[in-house]
């Protein structure tokens, strides 16, 4: 294996001198500096985490926080942080910081207090207060993706004027009796949640069908989807043609829900939902397109713009959602059943 004193022989330069020309760290001249990295180079050498360590004081190690990693959205986040994070040489330590779980306790009060990363990445985490806390006393620069306000840099879509499109969308085909499914308190998504709600709000309000406005709360999964659809598809006085999905999971759950019951999407029930999922071209899904790649990828930038000038002020990135026009959306029925809705049913998730 090829180890600095390799390189510095190849230079002609000594030990100390090599690891300051490969490390950046203290003065050598930019002649000498290019036969190291040239000797470096042509031997085949790759420093260590250790001995960068050293030099440099850091760790050459990025912290990533999240509640969950098998999650369609954050799966994907983590892929865009990864990879930038691989083209610049620096290593990723995963929390898995699911709410509710003895390990969250467990990296807000031991791991995270180590301090074994340079900087931190905490993405759609919707820490207590105290968490906060924890999170802006480690020392380290943070940024979040989609998560609370707070003093850190900020990755994010406008998730309200984002709802506001999607709502908008129904109301121009048409539509005035739209719901908006999803929504749980104390979940991770509540503040994306809040924010889709009151867009979907103020564009019912500003429609003049502000007496239509319904929130249907449900957990923000395919199964949570199916099951609020069926609940509300069911009602007796159930009247709506349109959803608004808090998410495309739960929009699915809709589909499937409204596929099950006998209701046809787009032609008696029209369905949109957020992100552009992996599966919402499967199920004709018309939705707001996020790039979650794309926010690791800007979550990563920000954060080494960071580490570079610690006195850089917190900076507020707000990614663009482009709306998907797919199959789910038409124009409501010319001569909607009296009630709207079908007659009750037994169904549930697991059937």
């Amino acid at each position: 294996m090829v180890g600095i004193s390799d390189v510095a022989r190849a230079a002609g330069v000594s030990k100390a001198t090599a690891s300051r020309a490969l490390s950046g760290a203290g003065y050598v001249s930019t002649t000498t500096r290019a036969r190291v990295l040239a000797a470096a180079d042509e031997l085949g050498y790759v420093p260590s985490t250790s001995a960068v360590s050293l030099a440099t004081g850091r760790t050459q190690n990025i912290g990533v926080v999240m509640p969950y990693v098998n999650r369609w959205f954050f799966a994907e986040v983590l892929e865009g942080i990864q990879r930038a994070l691989l083209d610049r040489g620096l290593d990723l330590t995963l929390y898995d910081a699911r709410p509710g779980s003895p390990g969250r306790e467990r990296i807000f009060d031991d791991f995270l207090a180590r301090k074994r990363f340079d900087g931190l990445i905490a993405v759609g985490v919707e820490p207590r207060h105290d968490e906060i806390d924890r999170l802006l006393s480690i020392g380290r620069p943070v940024v979040t993706v989609v998560g609370p306000d707070s003093p850190s840099s900020l990755v994010e879509i406008d998730d309200d004027a984002a709802a506001r499109r999607a709502t908008d969308h129904l109301l121009t085909l048409g539509h005035t009796q739209i719901a908006f499914l999803g929504g749980t308190p104390g979940e991770h998504w509540a503040r994306v949640e809040r924010r889709r709600l009151a867009g979907y709000e103020a564009a019912m309000t500003e429609a003049g069908v502000s007496d239509a406005i319904r929130h249907v709360r449900c957990v923000a999964s395919i199964p949570g989807g199916y099951e609020a659809s069926v609940d509300l598809l069911t009602e007796s006085s159930a009247r709506v043609t349109g959803l608004v999905a808090v998410c495309d999971e739960v929009a699915i759950g809709a589909i499937v829900a409204a596929r099950q019951l006998g209701i046809a999407v787009p032609a008696r029930l029209s369905i949109v939902g957020f992100d552009d999922h992996e599966y919402a071209e499967m199920f004709g899904l018309t939705t707001l397109r996020q790039n979650p790649r794309e926010q690791g990828f800007a979550a990563v930038e920000l954060l080494v713009k960071h580490l570079e000038d610690p006195t850089r002020e917190p900076e507020r990135i707000r990614m663009p959602a482009r709306m998907v026009v797919r199959g789910s959306t038409a124009a409501p029925p010319s001569a909607p059943d009296p009630a709207g809705a079908v007659p009750e049913r037994s169904l549930h998730a697991s059937e």
